[in-house]
């Protein structure tokens, strides 16, 4: 029995077919890989997206579930979902750590365990999830990683 690609099994896990191998090899990309590897993109602006993307997709997951709280509930909520923390269980979960791309000095220093790294690069994933298949697939794989 053939192990599947480990890119098709972060697909598999978030519900999404990816097409676009090389964006989301782009989302997998720390700027220390891309600062070793002239000509290679990082996810820096992948992530600006992706953050964008979840915290919609939360936002609107929590004014349905939530129907008439104020802002000033909502907001904390949104906020703990969407912390630096909480991404990176999700990440973890995903198995992102692994997948991801680093330049020697941040391997070296334990990037694939640091939350900032694995939070940036799920918001990075998320936003090629995005991009492939719409806010619908970004709501499907935010519900995949998700303890609503």
């Amino acid at each position: 029995m053939a192990v599947a690609d480990p890119l098709q099994q972060l697909g598999a896990r978030l519900g999404h077919a990816f097409r676009d191998l090389a964006l989301l090899e782009q989302a997998l990309t720390h700027s220390s890989f891309a600062n070793e590897h002239p000509g290679t993109r990082d996810n820096g602006a992948l992530a600006f997206l992706g953050d964008a993307v979840l915290t919609l997709v939360v936002g609107e997951h929590l004014w349905r579930t939530c129907p008439g709280e104020p802002e000033g509930v909502l907001t904390p909520k949104r906020a703990a979902l969407v912390s630096g923390a909480n991404l990176c269980r999700w990440a973890v979960a995903l198995g992102l750590g692994p997948a991801l791309r680093l330049g020697r000095g941040e391997e070296q220093m334990g990037g694939r365990e640091k939350e900032s790294l694995l939070a940036t690069a799920l918001e990075s994933v998320l936003a090629v999830v995005y991009l492939e298949g719409g806010l619908d697939a970004a709501r499907r794989a935010v519900a995949s990683l998700a303890m609503w």
